[in-house]
């Protein structure tokens, strides 16, 4: 019985590790596709290989905001699921850790997006990207500021509405248990 329990554990244990790449590195993704969209008349790739720090900055804050909104889904997913809960009661908590994960990313995204927006509209007399194609890294340390203080508040809400739901009560809900 010790070690059947030990060997379900590390199974699951794996089984979230795989959601959470998976999802990680499909957010990661989506980010920069929504990066390049935001950024008319910058090629990220050709400004990393001519050495432009400010744009680096800028996509490295993207990556780890993202990172951070994922990172409270993973966590919520891997703690709301527990060995002792019954077969209904882990597939509730499954499915509600992965919507959970994907509305993190779908906010993540959505808020960096407004998040670059805003600024742009408060700061008038910068035109940001342009300052970041030139290499102002002034500028792109500023903006990745606004994003990574976005992003641990969009981290906060996604903890506090994974929270808020419990595989337990979803599985009663539905008549699940």
């Amino acid at each position: 019985m010790g070690l059947e329990s030990i060997m379900f554990g590390l199974g699951f244990a794996l089984i979230q590790l795989i959601v959470g790449l998976v999802l990680a590195m499909g957010s990661v993704y989506l980010g920069l596709r929504m990066f390049d969209k935001l950024t008319e008349g910058i090629d990220e790739m050709a400004e990393l290989k001519k050495g432009n720090v400010a744009v680096a900055i800028l996509l490295g804050a993207i990556i780890f905001s993202i990172a951070n909104v994922v990172e409270g889904g993973v966590v919520t997913l891997t703690s709301s699921l527990t060995s002792g809960m019954s077969g209904v009661q882990m597939a509730a908590g499954l499915v509600i850790g992965v919507v959970n994960l994907i509305v993190g990313v779908i906010l993540a995204v959505f808020t960096i997006y407004i998040a670059i927006y805003v600024l742009d509209k408060i700061t008038t007399t910068i035109d940001e990207f342009k300052e970041l194609k030139r290499g102002n890294v002034a500028v792109a340390i500023m903006m990745a500021a606004v994003l990574l203080a976005v992003s641990f508040v969009i981290r906060a809400a996604v903890i506090g509405m994974a929270n808020a739901l419990s595989p337990e009560s979803v599985a009663v809900a539905f008549g699940w248990a």
